[in-house]
């Protein structure tokens, strides 16, 4: 499954990622690859409780990619 993350840089320098189709799943890391790898767990995490308490789990992103010629 795959899921849109966004990654910013604090005002701290600590690198900050969520994941905005699950409400809260929130992690961060010292740079940006302990921050990917880090939000990836919290995913995993977030889509487990929600399948242990039979809930809703949101749909993965599905993309297209469009070649245009200009």
């Amino acid at each position: 499954m795959k899921y849109r993350i966004l990654v910013e840089q604090d005002e701290d320098g600590v690198f900050v990622a969520q994941c905005p189709a699950l409400p809260g799943c929130i992690s961060q890391g010292k740079t940006r690859q302990e921050a990917i790898t880090n939000i990836a767990d919290a995913i995993k995490g977030y889509i487990e409780s929600l399948k242990k308490h039979g809930e809703a789990i949101p749909p993965p992103i599905e993309e297209e990619l469009v070649e245009v010629l200009v």
